[in-house]
């Protein structure tokens, strides 16, 4: 990268030692970070990711940064969420420059909230970053627009499990037509998640996918109905992460999918 590219009236300020810095890295293709979340991987004293940030993103990271992984997977955490707080918060008070990274944007189900509540308690310097969500990145590189004159108004994004581990989500609100609805996480919970949809007045031939992977190498996308979506994905075999997309837009798919099979340059 030129030198030029570095400058500050481009990138905005340098890291600041004893500061937290929660970062989006977007949804996996390293092409899509923010030229300031580039700028503050060159300079933090320690990296702070979580299981949703690619390899090729952390490589990125100045070599000589402590990386400290706090991945957050159903039924395995590495750190309690509680415990991922006081790290960053101890980080910073050693006047270290601390780069929160996370996958997507870290205030769209990424608990961004909870960690600068936490900050701010503890009177700790902090500045957020926001990254490519999961749900504009991923349906982009799958084809799908997530509005479209013709087929949704509107877009709703959910989690497809609470913080108590259950799935009760508004399903009347979220089976309204002419909308689309975005879940992440949502592999785990797919058939209480169609079954509901249906249940609550959606046809069961509305359109719907997952992508597995989205904007990586491995991106693969599978397009059903929600009455034929979870028998697709036991065949398909997929595996987290992955994203569920349903309404009338994903029949554009197979006619605006651009990047499967491809490699990200």
């Amino acid at each position: 990268m030129r030198d030029e590219a570095m400058n500050p009236a481009i990138y905005g300020q340098a890291a600041r030692a004893g500061t937290v810095y929660l970062v989006g890295a977007g949804p996996g293709d390293p092409a899509l970070l923010t030229l300031r979340a580039l700028r503050l991987l060159g300079e933090a004293d320690a990296i702070v990711h979580d299981h949703l940030v690619s390899d090729p993103i952390l490589e990125l990271g100045r070599a000589e940064a402590e990386r400290i992984y706090a991945g957050k997977e159903r039924g395995n955490h590495t750190l309690r969420q509680e415990e991922i707080n006081a790290l960053l918060v101890r980080l910073a008070r050693e006047g270290r420059r601390v780069l929160r990274l996370k996958g997507g944007d870290p205030f769209i189900f990424g608990r961004g909230g909870e960690e600068v509540e936490a900050l701010a308690d503890a009177g700790i310097a902090f500045e957020v970053v926001p990254g490519i969500t999961a749900a504009s990145g991923i349906a982009a590189y799958s084809g799908i627009p997530l509005t479209h004159r013709d087929y949704a108004h509107g877009c709703m994004l959910v989690a497809g499990h609470l913080k108590n581990g259950t799935t009760d989500l508004d399903w009347r609100a979220l089976a309204r037509p002419g909308q689309t609805v975005v879940v992440y996480m949502g592999l785990l919970g797919l058939p209480l998640l169609c079954d509901e949809l249906i249940a609550h007045g959606l046809p069961a031939d509305t359109p719907a996918a997952i992508v597995q992977h989205g904007t990586t190498p491995s991106h693969r996308t599978v397009v059903a109905t929600l009455g034929t979506l979870v028998e697709r994905v036991a065949q398909a075999k997929l595996t987290p992460p992955t994203l569920v997309i349903v309404g009338e837009v994903v029949k554009l798919q197979p006619k605006l999918a651009w990047f499967e099979g491809k490699t990200p340059i």
